[in-house]
């Protein structure tokens, strides 16, 4: 046709790339028709399956649920709904919260830890189970344990009382307070799990090395012991946060309506509301930022490696 501007046609693959696409797919059939492999295909069949219609389908199914309309079709208005008005000061309150409970964990759990890894092997696990028993109790429990120490009349207000403390009684209960403490108390174990298991493999040779060559408590703490247990430190407060993020018992039964968090508030919308496709859209949120807090992990690590092999260079 007059005026019409035919487009030039790809250009045909040479040799090179035609006998590399023969070999990929020569090794390829070569590594299924060994044995070895089959075998291998065979028993990874089972968990492949679990994970697709246990973890895949759920979350695809979710996906979907979030982007249907009301009446039908493709819409982004749920994730639009989701970060304007209140649903986006829970969203904030969620990444407020968390990010607290993390801190105050990594606190916590970084003085525990660094005690107990300087104990005796025998008294040291002694203090790891009263640490780690309390995890298997049921977080309801534990729940209701808190609600009863942190009341106004509860054991903590009544022990302040009797000090004399300015201000006691104080309100600990139905705030952010005592959602931070609750949750503190559920993430903990993990914390102090993780830094224990990073600390009781420093050589202990390396602070006395260098409290030999001068350098003092700070010094030797800041060079030498710090930079040795970063690592279980970005790990344990990323794992932290992003249990936080959807954490749902402690919060609902500790905070009040200004402390609702993302998994509460998703409750509501299925349970009150029937609003199914807002709830997906909210679950859809919290896997980016969890997927996100993953990434942020792999960033770290990918840059003290580095950092690390420049060092070594």
């Amino acid at each position: 046709m007059a005026g019409s501007v035919l487009a030039p046609a790809p250009p045909a693959p040479g040799p090179a790339t035609t006998a590399a696409r023969t070999g990929r797919l020569h090794r390829l059939r070569r590594a299924l028709s060994e044995r070895r492999t089959r075998f291998g295909l065979l028993n990874a069949a089972p968990v492949v399956i679990y994970l697709l219609v246990l973890f895949v389908y759920p979350i695809f199914s979710t996906l979907l649920l979030s982007l249907k309309g009301e009446e039908g079709g493709w819409t982004l208005h749920w994730y639009a709904d989701a970060l304007q008005g209140s649903n986006l000061d829970v969203l904030f309150t969620t990444l407020r919260i968390s990010a607290e409970t993390s801190l105050l964990s990594l606190v916590i759990g970084f003085l525990l830890a660094a005690a107990v890894s300087r104990l005796k092997p025998l008294w040291a696990g002694l203090v790891m189970i009263i640490v780690v028993v309390p995890h298997f109790i049921s977080a309801l429990v534990r729940t209701y344990g808190w609600i009863i120490l942190l009341g106004e009349h509860g054991v903590v207000n009544n022990a302040l009382t009797d000090l004399k403390v300015p201000g006691a009684p104080f309100q600990m209960l139905y705030n952010e307070i005592g959602v931070v403490i609750g949750t503190t108390s559920v993430m903990l174990p993990y914390t102090v799990l993780l830094l224990y298991a990073v600390m009781r493999g420093i050589d202990r040779r390396l602070p006395a090395a260098a409290a030999s060559m001068g350098a003092g408590r700070l010094t030797i703490f800041r060079r030498v012991y710090l930079p040795m247990v970063a690592p279980g430190l970005v790990n344990a407060g990323i794992l932290c946060f992003i249990l936080c993020l959807g954490y749902y018992l402690t919060p609902a039964l500790m905070g009040g309506p200004k402390q609702t968090m993302v998994a509460s508030l998703i409750s509501e919308q299925v349970m009150k509301q029937n609003q199914w496709n807002g709830a997906a859209a909210l679950g859809i949120i919290l896997l980016l930022l969890t997927f996100g807090g993953l990434l942020l992990l792999r960033l770290i690590k990918a840059v003290s490696e580095a950092a690390k092999n420049r060092g070594i260079s």
